[in-house]
Formats: C-alpha cells, sequence, structure tokens
C-alpha cells in the first residue's frame, strides 16, 4: 500500500498503535477479571520501564522490516487475543507481545529478516526467550499468519481513520499530519493522538459472526 511508504504516514501509525495497545493496556490492568493463573510466556515480573510508545519506535528503528509489517502485527495481536480470550494485553505482556508479533509478520512478509538473536536484542530480552515467545505466539494464532487484502485494508483504514478523529482541537480546521507539526507543539505526540479505545479492532471475529448469521 503505498500510504504506508510515506514516513509521516508511518509515523503516525506507529504513534496511533502504541496509544491503542496503552489504552487497552490499562484498561485490562483495571479489569478485575485479571488474575495471576491468566499469566503467559509473554507476563513478564515488572512493568518494563520503557514506554510502549518508545518500545515500538525502537522496533521501527532498528527492525528495518517493510511498512505492512506493523499493520499485519497489529492484525496478528488482535487475532491472538480472540484465540487466547483468557490472554488480556496488559502492561506485563504488551511490549513482550509487540517484540514477538512484529518478527513473526517481518519473517511471513518480507523476502529479507534478521535473525531471532537480532529482535531479541532489540527487544531486550534473551534469544532463548524470543525463540520460546515465537513458538507460543504461533501457537496462540493457531498458525493463522495468512493476512488477507481486505483485511489488511480493513486494520489499516481504522488506524487512519482513528488518527483523523483524534486530532488535537486546535487543529481541527487544519489537519496536519506532518512530524514538524508535532515537534512545534508543546505536547507530546502520545498526547495529540490519545486513542480512546479500550479493545482492539476485533473485525475478523465481527466479520466471521456476520458471515454465520448471513448462512443461517
Amino acid at each position: 500500500m503505498a500510504d504506508l511508504e510515506n514516513p509521516t504516514v508511518m509515523n503516525n501509525i506507529i504513534t496511533f498503535l502504541s496509544s491503542l495497545l496503552q489504552r487497552v493496556a490499562e484498561s485490562n490492568d483495571l479489569n478485575p477479571r485479571f488474575h495471576p493463573q491468566k499469566i503467559s510466556a509473554f507476563h513478564g515480573l515488572t512493568r518494563p520501564t520503557i514506554s510502549i510508545q518508545s518500545y515500538l519506535e525502537r522496533i521501527f528503528k532498528y527492525a528495518n522490516c517493510s511498512p505492512s509489517c506493523y499493520v499485519v502485527a497489529y492484525v496478528y495481536l488482535d487475532r491472538f487475543t480472540q484465540q487466547q480470550p483468557a490472554l488480556s494485553i496488559n502492561s506485563f505482556n504488551v511490549h513482550r507481545l509487540l517484540i514477538t508479533g512484529v518478527m513473526v509478520a517481518a519473517k511471513f512478509m518480507d523476502d529479507l529478516y534478521y535473525n531471532n538473536a537480532y529482535y531479541a536484542k532489540v527487544g531486550g530480552i534473551s534469544t532463548t526467550e524470543m525463540n520460546f515467545l515465537e513458538v507460543d505466539f504461533l501457537f496462540g494464532l493457531g498458525f493463522q499468519l495468512n493476512v488477507n487484502p481486505t483485511t489488511f485494508t480493513t486494520y489499516f483504514s481504522h488506524l487512519q481513520r482513528e488518527m483523523l478523529l483524534l486530532q488535537p482541537p486546535l487543529d481541527h480546521h487544519n489537519l496536519d499530519l506532518s512530524p514538524s507539526s508535532s515537534l512545534s507543539s508543546s505536547s507530546s505526540p502520545s498526547s495529540q493522538y490519545k486513542s480512546i479505545s479500550t479493545k482492539l479492532l476485533h473485525y475478523e471475529d465481527d466479520h466471521q459472526q456476520h458471515q454465520e448469521v448471513a448462512a443461517v
């Protein structure tokens, strides 16, 4: 998709996706249904000190994977949580889910990609753990890695739509997604693109339900 080749669009995709995941994680942290038996291999002993946005920006800087990998990783995270309803994205597991999702997306989408040891270094974990998380992630997805064009476009369009809707009030007459507009503002990018959603898109799950209803 040509839009993804635009650095400005990609920077804002990274910003909004991290904001969305931040909101989802914070919401699930406060959810009373979250308890110890839902802890998984992705769950850290403590909350990482690096923010979700800084972590995703680090991955974006060093992974050098194609831009579409980040949309595909978003699909994978949503698909993973649908197939693993007992595992909610929270502050203790979101970083490991992110690095694993992007790595798996890069391996599936790109002809050239870095190995697990490199991604482990980028993600701040050991290669052994990275290998284990990859296997756990793949089984959690049921090895359903293919993302058809309709699903890809739906998730990408959702990110684009949310970015436009979440523009700062002062800019509502002149929507400007350029990096310079963010740098010139006194607020940070994460505060400008603050997601109000507390769940992922769940497009495929809803789409499947509609198909089942239509079939009946």
